[in-house]
Parts: C-alpha cells; sequence; structure tokens
C-alpha cells in the first residue's frame, strides 16, 4: 500500500503534474473588480479543473453581522464539497491568477478541517502545460459535515477584547494603503484598520518572482511582527479571504494554530461602534 499523501501549504507545477491522478484540482479564480472568474475558467483553464466561486460556494450570505464573506455553515460546505468531487479522502490542490490570494481561502479552509490541501506556487502562469475549455463536471461524493474548529476563528466580540493586548497579535493582510485609510476601497465602509493591528500585508508573503516566499524569510518577517511572543495571532482582511494567505505563510513558517477573524474589515469597518485606527503606527 502506497503512503498517504500529505500536502505542504503550497505545492509546485512539477508536483502537480507527478501526482495529478492523486488530487482533486481546482480554479478558483476571482476578482474584485468584478469580472466573471467563471468566465475565466470557461474560457481556459488547467485540464480537469472544477471551478468553485467564493461568493456561492466559500461564503454565507453577506450580512452586517458576518461582513461579505462569512464562513459557510458545516452542511452547506459539505454539500458544496461533494458536489466539486471533495470527499472525506481527497487531496485537493487549488490555484488561481493572483498569487494564491484567493486560492488560499478554500486550501485554508479545507485544511483547517482536516483535509489534506495546497495552492499551486505561481499559479495559473506556473503551468506550462496546454489549458482546456468549458465546464468541468465532477462525480458527487459524500462529504461529512465538520464543525469549523473554535480556536481557529475568532469572531468580532473575541477580537474586541483583546484589541490593543500585545499579547494577541493582530494582522491586517491588506495592501498598505487599506491598511493606514490612505487607499481605501470602494468596498470598504470606513478608512483605517481595527486599532492595534499590524500590516502585514499577503503579497509580502511572495518572493520577487510571485511565488511563496521561503519558510526562513516568512519566518523572520513573522518574527519582526511579534509573532514569535504573541499568545495567539490572527489575521484578518477585507473579507476573509486574502487573510488566509497570512494564515497559509504562517503553517509554511512554522507557526501553529494563528486564527481567522472572517469577519474582517467588512464587518469592523461597517460598524460605527467600533473603534478605527489610521496611519501606521509601527513605522
Amino acid at each position: 500500500m502506497s503512503e498517504p499523501l500529505t500536502l505542504p501549504v503550497a505545492v509546485s507545477a512539477d508536483w502537480l503534474r507527478a501526482h495529478r491522478d492523486q488530487v482533486v484540482l481546482v480554479d478558483s479564480r476571482w476578482y474584485l473588480d468584478g469580472r466573471s472568474g467563471r468566465d475565466a475558467h470557461r474560457s481556459g483553464h488547467l485540464p480537469g479543473a472544477v471551478f468553485t466561486d467564493l461568493d456561492a460556494d466559500l461564503a454565507a450570505p453577506a450580512s452586517p453581522e458576518g461582513g461579505r464573506h462569512p464562513l459557510p455553515g458545516p452542511d452547506a460546505f459539505a454539500r458544496t464539497l461533494g458536489r466539486l468531487g471533495i470527499g472525506d479522502d481527497s487531496r485537493v490542490v487549488v490555484y488561481d491568477d493572483a498569487g494564491g490570494s484567493v486560492a488560499a481561502r478554500l486550501v485554508w479552509m479545507l485544511r483547517v478541517l482536516g483535509t489534506p490541501a495546497a495552492f499551486l506556487d505561481g499559479g495559473l502562469r506556473a503551468w506550462d502545460g496546454p489549458l482546456e475549455e468549458g465546464e468541468v463536471t465532477p462525480e458527487p461524493v459524500h462529504r461529512t459535515p465538520v464543525p469549523w474548529p473554535g480556536d481557529r476563528v475568532a469572531d468580532t466580540e473575541q477580537v474586541r477584547a483583546r484589541t490593543g493586548d500585545p499579547a494577541h497579535l493582530l494582522l491586517d493582510a491588506r495592501v498598505h494603503g487599506r491598511y493606514t485609510g490612505e487607499q481605501p476601497a470602494p468596498a470598504d465602509a470606513r478608512p483605517g484598520h481595527i486599532p492595534g493591528a499590524r500590516g502585514a500585508e499577503w503579497v509580502r508573503n511572495l518572493d520577487g518572482d510571485g511565488f511563496l516566499a521561503s519558510p526562513e524569510n516568512l519566518r523572520e518577517r513573522f518574527a519582526a511582527l511579534g509573532a514569535d511572543s504573541a499568545a495567539t495571532v490572527t489575521a484578518y482582511c477585507g473579507s476573509g479571504v486574502t487573510a488566509c494567505h497570512d494564515l497559509l505563510a504562517l503553517e509554511h513558517a512554522g507557526y501553529r494554530g494563528a486564527r481567522l477573524y472572517p469577519g474582517s474589515w467588512s464587518r469592523w469597518g461597517g460598524d460605527d461602534t467600533l473603534p478605527v485606527e489610521t496611519g501606521d503606527p509601527w513605522a
């Protein structure tokens, strides 16, 4: 019997070629500017890749209480995974065309539930083989619902209770201008960030060629932000998507147990009763 296939947080295109028949391959392209990820998938995707939609498949409906991309309920997520052909014993590789910033959401969701999953390092551009067009319809499988682990997900009250406490590190994965409030996105209700949060924009998890940086470089980066001395590390972003890239980078660097604040800035910034900080107090 062959050894079980374990997965790091990211795999290379060469690794994927060698293990293609052992994993479910997922195209998770999504665009904040409103372009259709599904249309991009239909126009050309890695052979055999199934498509998952961030809004419909990887999030519950948006709400003021949950933000733009709340985590889906366990039953709904299990149904989605079963429809995609991802069963209880599946191994999964996810890709996008945005440095892994979108793929990281599904990868983190699966890994936190105990399913081996990785994103394709370098994404679509790292694949030099042929693409195929149209839709891929997988054979549905059974997937058992599993609750989100309470120690890996933080809600607004938990974040608020620890705001400003250096023992509980809060990382903001958005681009620096959104963190400081100087370049807010149209989706941001207010400019700025959660008081006490450290700017940890997700793109700095990549090296100069657009691949995931080495564990050593990431360890140095997160240690400088205070991860070594923190009792807990929690990541957020605009709506709980690119924050997952920070969480995977933390794992790649050797940190374990970091948490996601799914509501993120869409939840916090949309509530006028919650405090906001602008600028970069750590600069």
